[in-house]
C-alpha cells in the first residue's frame, strides 16, 4: 500500500518541486504538507488533496490511490 504522503512525495520530486513551492501553490501551510507527506495526517481533507493535486496538475485519482501497481 502507498499512503498519500508517499505518493504526494513520488510526485513533488518527481517534478523537482520542493515543499515549500508546492505548499504555496496549494495554498496550504508548508508544516501540514510536511506532516501530510510524512503520514502523520492519515486522513487529509478532501478539498485539501483537491488542492495539492491541482497544483501537481495530476488527476487527485493520482495521490489518493492506495495500492502500488506491480
Amino acid at each position: 500500500m502507498r499512503p498519500h504522503g508517499t505518493a504526494i512525495r513520488d510526485i513533488r520530486n518527481g517534478q523537482n518541486l520542493g515543499l515549500r513551492a508546492l505548499a504555496e501553490r496549494a495554498g496550504i501551510d508548508r508544516g501540514h504538507l510536511s506532516r501530510i507527506e510524512r503520514g502523520e495526517v492519515r486522513n487529509p481533507a478532501s478539498a485539501t488533496l483537491h488542492r495539492i493535486a491541482a497544483a501537481l496538475k495530476v488527476p487527485v485519482d493520482a495521490i489518493t490511490i492506495t495500492e502500488e501497481k506491480t
